[in-house]
């Protein structure tokens, strides 16, 4: 092939290629390149197009036959039309003042589709692309040509006109004057203002690579992706495009200084470290020039940085609890019993069944019975090598040394129960979640695992009408949620598979082992159904 195209080009074409006119040709159509544009969602050309209203739906309402093209391989790039290869030569000579070898970026894959005259040129020049107009645009864009610097909040209404036609809008004297910096200041602003956002950019992608492969954690991707779009497209308008020409790498002081320490990592979560910390300075450069061109981006810029504290602890905190061993598929939630000796010797027959997670829940003792049944709770436990875990207590948690402390939603917050079990070092900290969104205020918050539910009606505890979640909730948060997770609320062997179904592999019970005639023997069920399934949700 005689062109070479930016990575971004690249990917556009391999998703043009997935589509087919209907013609028995395997060439590429000017309609099908149009449609691997909006397929790479974040390029230039897809906002270009979407700046403009132009969406996939649209395209294929105007030609309904593309279709799929079945069994195509991934990847592969398909030869050009000879109206598209007609409608490239087009766009390169436009491009004869940029520099050569050219390497064609999707925004000059769609200067190709409006430099030729075809079916789909015509029906992009009816939405507003005019050949002359982008090429320009795209020369500036290359710092080839002058342009106007953004203009800032104010100074936009200065210019706005009436509706029809009129005179400009009056100047209000009383507003303070808008910053901006001098027309001899602006090229050194725009270099700063490029750098700052290539940082964050960069970092971002690094912290989102950590989410995505190192935690395999959808929800925080996600969230990272989000911020690393938004900041995207809202820089492209707060970086002025002279930034491009003002770049000058090979002239920049900075590049051959270099800190000894940024030679070395000593593990994934410096590497974590270290770019969180490059996107937030990144962002607070942003925000402090930014102020000279465009106030109200420049705010933008110190809110991002703001999440990116709160994104900063989750992400770390989620890699911490990732690196933990694995929690055990069962927790059997146990109450104080009738005496000391038949709580005992509950606790022994609960761990010669297998069980290794135990919760203490007693809403009716008084604080020094509980305290003992928890210490006696703390000595079997620790002897079968299994985790005792204290509902709502973390004073009693703390205490006896418990390897941690659940909580509900009235309850204390992550961080202030973490900090009363602290002196465990290592203790867990769970929370009672009912919904997606709690789910992920308890994976923002630093919690160590998460209970989902209620599921199912219990005997054990009530519930009002509309409190049961069931399984949609369970799926919900297994697609999403990194935390290891348990369902939680009426769980039982016979309702076990829909859970696994769900994508869950951990359950906490109390009544299916409590209310059972031999409790030992429904635990040891319930830990051979749970054995037997594939491992989800860890």
């Amino acid at each position: 092939m005689r062109y070479q195209f930016t990575p971004g080009a690249e990917r556009a074409l391999a998703a043009a290629a997935r589509w087919t006119s209907g013609n028995d040709c395997d060439a590429l159509e000017p309609a099908e390149l149009l449609l691997g544009l909006l397929d790479e969602v974040e390029c230039r050309a897809a906002r270009m197009l979407a700046a403009k209203g132009i969406h996939a739906p649209l395209v294929q309402a105007q030609w309904p036959e593309l279709k799929v093209r079945a069994g195509q391989p991934a990847n592969r790039i398909r030869t050009f039309s000879d109206q598209l290869a007609s409608s490239l030569e087009a766009a390169v000579m436009r491009l004869a003042d940029h520099p050569r070898p050219l390497v064609l970026a999707t925004e000059h894959l769609l200067l190709a589709l409006v430099s030729h005259k075809h079916e789909v040129s015509s029906w992009l020049a009816r939405h507003g692309f005019a050949a002359e107009e982008m090429a320009c645009e795209i020369d500036r864009l290359y710092g080839l040509a002058a342009g106007p610097l953004p203009l800032g909040a104010s100074e936009q209404a200065g210019q706005r006109t009436s509706q029809g036609g009129g005179e400009p809008a009056a100047h209000d004297e009383s507003a303070p004057p808008d910053p901006a910096a001098s027309i001899y200041e602006r090229p050194r602003v725009a270099r700063i203002l490029d750098a700052a956002a290539n940082r964050a950019r960069e970092a971002l992608r690094v912290i989102e690579d950590y989410a995505r492969f190192a935690l395999d954690d959808a929800g925080l991707t996600s969230q990272i992706k989000q911020l690393r779009h938004a900041i995207s497209q809202t820089l492209s308008a707060l970086v002025p495009r002279q930034a491009l020409a003002a770049r000058d790498t090979e002239a920049d002081v900075g590049t051959g200084l270099t800190a000894a320490s940024e030679s070395r990592r000593a593990d994934l979560e410096s590497v974590l470290t270290a770019n969180f910390k490059r996107l937030e300075e990144a962002l607070r450069s942003l925000e402090e020039y930014g102020k000279l061109l465009d106030p109200a981006l420049a705010e933008q810029c110190k809110q991002w940085r703001y999440r990116t504290y709160t994104l900063h602890r989750a992400v770390v905190l989620a890699g911490r609890t990732h690196a933990r061993p694995d929690l055990p598929r069962l927790c059997v939630l146990v109450d104080g019993g009738l005496s000391e000796a038949a709580f005992a010797e509950r606790i022994e027959a609960l761990l010669a069944a297998g069980v290794r997670l135990l919760q203490l829940r007693d809403k009716t003792l008084d604080d020094r019975a509980l305290l003992a049944r928890a210490r006696t709770a703390r000595s079997l436990t620790r002897a079968a090598a299994a985790l005792l875990i204290i509902n709502d207590r973390a004073d009693l948690a703390a205490l006896v040394n418990a390897d941690g402390v659940h909580v509900g939603q009235h309850d204390l917050a992550v961080s202030e129960a973490r900090a009363m079990v602290s002196v465990s070092g290592s203790a867990l900290v769970g929370v009672s979640t009912h919904s997606l969104e709690q789910a992920r205020q308890a994976e923002a918050d630093g919690a160590d695992y998460i209970g989902v539910g209620p599921t199912f009606a219990s005997n054990t505890k009530r519930f009002e009408p509309g409190e049961l979640q069931g399984v949609e909730l369970l799926r919900a948060v297994a697609a999403e949620i990194h935390l290891p997770a348990f369902a939680i609320g009426g769980i039982d062997r016979g309702n076990l598979p829909q859970v696994l179904a769900a994508g869950f592999s951990r359950v906490a019970v109390s009544g299916a082992v409590a209310q059972a005639a031999h409790p030992a023997s429904a635990a040891a069920e319930l830990l051979e159904m749970l054995g037997t399934r594939a491992r989800n949700n860890e």
